[in-house]
């Protein structure tokens, strides 16, 4: 009689289509179950287009248990977090960060409560939880700082073929006319600080070459109140060409990476920031602020800058732009450092991570080893 395979499973308070962590979460358990587990997605809402890849969170009590490892992917305000904080299962949290409250006082009343109360969740968890990865260096840290004893690193994965896909001809049509696209992809949200963006981009039409635009490619359903702040700087500076494009379908997102002549990055908040590989990936030169995680993701490729001067930062933008040194030094740069991540095997870097929950006896502390998880002794 065959052994029933251990149980490790996932809980997520939303599987969406396309999203980042989403797709990670879908990566996990195709490794998991490749490596002889049996996987599971449990998440409190679902997207009709992956609906048939979830299981309803209340359904997790079924497969619950002190032998059952939780793999619980933290995020704010979700019904997910009493759930697996009262069960018996062994845990290892997944922190993709919470942008600190403070970014969005006066701009955003209900988000910046949740997030308060995020924060204080999430070192609540600490006590609770065997192992926390955080996605970049810069979220371990975080962990470290609440109170986790044992920390590691696990990178955001890509299926990076997905980006080979056809890409929207109708975005190809609206603006391939010879202007330079000036590029960022991310909500409209404060800490991204588009209006840092806007002020470069001012700049550069401005002195280096008026025949340009601005594509800001994210959603900014919920951010009205700081889009019409935007909006009023725009007609201040008296910019032209800068398109809230909102929340695109994938076929979009490829076309504007392909449109792109430089992206722009001025956030100051990032817990890891997807659309700097992207935008790797797509051969677009990465000019972006050094704050967060955007070291850690751009892996030694990108132009990094310490200070945001906006003329200084549309010179950049010029020179990126040109066929020059400086582009070509920046493009190799990002050439390494995508065939980094391409070199990446996925499947062994999770489970040297989940070692410590998934190798020892139920209750045991992890152990540093080599690049494996971070210890704080007791």
């Amino acid at each position: 009689m065959s052994t029933p395979a251990r149980q490790v499973h996932q809980l997520l308070a939303t599987l969406s289509h396309g999203d980042a962590i989403g797709n990670e979460a879908l990566a996990i358990q195709k490794c998991l179950r490749a490596a002889g587990y049996a996987s599971d997605i449990f998440a409190e809402g679902v997207h009709p287009r992956v609906a048939r890849l979830a299981r309803p969170l209340w359904e997790y009590y079924s497969v619950s248990s002190a032998e059952t490892v939780c793999i619980f992917h933290f995020s704010i305000g979700s019904a997910a977090s009493p759930l697996i904080f009262h069960a018996p299962d062994r845990l290892a949290l997944i922190y993709h960060n919470i942008t600190p409250p403070e970014w969005f006082v006066g701009y955003h009343r209900l988000l910046t409560q949740l997030c308060y109360r995020g924060r204080r969740e999430l070192a609540a968890f600490a006590a609770r939880a065997d192992l926390a990865l955080g996605d970049s260096e810069f979220n371990r840290r975080e962990l470290e700082q609440a109170g986790f004893r044992a920390t590691a690193v696990l990178p955001i994965v890509l299926d990076l073929a997905t980006y080979d896909a056809p890409r929207s001809p109708v975005v190809e049509r609206l603006y391939a006319d010879g202007r330079t696209n000036v590029l960022f992809v991310g909500r409209v949200i404060t800490n991204k600080k588009i209006d840092d963006l806007i002020r470069a981009f001012a700049c550069y039409q401005r002195l280096f070459n008026p025949q340009s635009r601005l594509l800001l490619v994210g959603d900014y359903r919920g951010q009205e109140r700081y889009l019409t702040v935007l909006q009023q700087q725009i007609q201040r500076l008296n910019v032209s060409d800068v398109v809230f494009a909102g929340h695109v379908e994938h076929d979009e997102l490829l076309a504007y990476y392909g449109l792109a002549d430089v992206f722009l990055c001025l956030s100051e908040h990032e817990g890891f920031c997807v659309p700097l590989v992207e935008a790797m990936r797509f051969g677009v030169p990465v000019l972006a602020y050094d704050a967060g995680a955007v070291r850690d993701t751009l892996r030694g490729g990108g132009l990094l800058i310490d200070e945001k001067r906006p003329q200084e930062v549309a010179g950049l933008i010029d020179a990126l732009v040109s066929a020059g040194p400086l582009r070509q030094a920046v493009l190799a740069g990002q050439a390494q450092a995508l065939a980094a991540i391409r070199a990446t095997d996925f499947g062994a870097l999770l489970r040297a991570r989940l070692a410590p929950v998934l190798g020892s006896a139920p209750g045991a502390r992890a152990t540093t080893a080599n690049g494996g998880p971070h210890v704080r002794p007791d």
